[in-house]
């Protein structure tokens, strides 16, 4: 399966969250986007876009939204849903069945919020397909990448699972 849509974002790239935005026609010099991140959802594009952060301080973080994100290998990300989802509701159903509903999950990584007070781009991984999941509120996933990503990245964002 391939990416279809043409939104304007490279994979292995660096986007800020106004690159992704833009990208999705959701900001642009009239309209700003929110600044809630995490995810979203593109009905344009049938996708679910994940804005995940690796590593979560207590400082920017509530104990609810600390969720358990990282790399398993270069081709396996395990993500958890926002703690509101459960396996049988409509979102959580779109997540594990996207491939038979013709939807697509974009991952975007950064491994930090911030450093030296600036907002860290996200690296975006492309395109990843469901592998599994288990639990409730979070539902845990577990999701295969199209593409490995970067060694250099995998280094990285490995250290955040041990």
């Amino acid at each position: 399966m391939h990416w279809a849509h043409h939104v304007p974002l490279s994979v292995h790239a660096r986007h800020s969250t106004s690159d992704i935005f833009t990208a999705f026609g959701l900001m642009d010099l009239q309209r700003r986007a929110w600044t809630q991140t995490g995810v979203f959802r593109d009905d344009s594009t049938n996708s679910d876009v994940f804005l995940v952060t690796l590593e979560k301080s207590e400082r920017d973080y509530s104990p609810t939204t600390r969720y358990k994100d990282y790399a398993i290998s270069s081709t396996l990300f395990h993500w958890e849903s926002q703690s509101t989802h459960t396996q049988r509701s409509k979102t959580g159903q779109r997540y594990i069945r996207h491939q038979e509903l013709g939807g697509n999950i974009l991952l975007f990584v950064r491994h930090r919020r911030e450093v030296g007070g600036r907002a860290q781009p996200y690296t975006f991984l492309g395109p990843v397909d469901y592998k599994s999941h288990q639990g409730e509120r979070p539902i845990s996933f577990v999701w295969n990448l199209r593409r490995p990503m970067p060694a250099d990245f995998f280094r990285e964002a490995k250290v955040v699972a041990v």
